[in-house]
């Protein structure tokens, strides 16, 4: 069985800096185009400059909807 030819790495934008990145083996970073813009996209993810929206579940509810010593929700908001 032989190995299937390589094929050429190609050129991409990268993601963070929009400058030109190699996407293959050759670059550990891929698709950035760096280590350094690579980990400036993790700390934004980590510093929640980035969230994926979504809308609250109809059952989830806040903390400040139970009564001062209550063990239930306000049952009168939900409805």
């Amino acid at each position: 069985m032989s190995t299937p030819p390589a094929r050429p790495a190609r050129t991409v934008a990268c993601p963070a800096c929009g400058g030109p990145s190699l996407y293959g083996p050759d670059n550990p970073a891929r698709p950035f185009c760096s280590a350094r813009c690579k980990q400036l996209d993790l700390g934004a993810w980590a510093s929640e400059q980035f969230r994926v929206p979504a809308q609250p579940a109809a059952h989830d509810v806040a903390a400040d909807d139970f009564a001062a010593g209550d063990s239930s929700p306000g049952d009168s908001r939900l409805q």
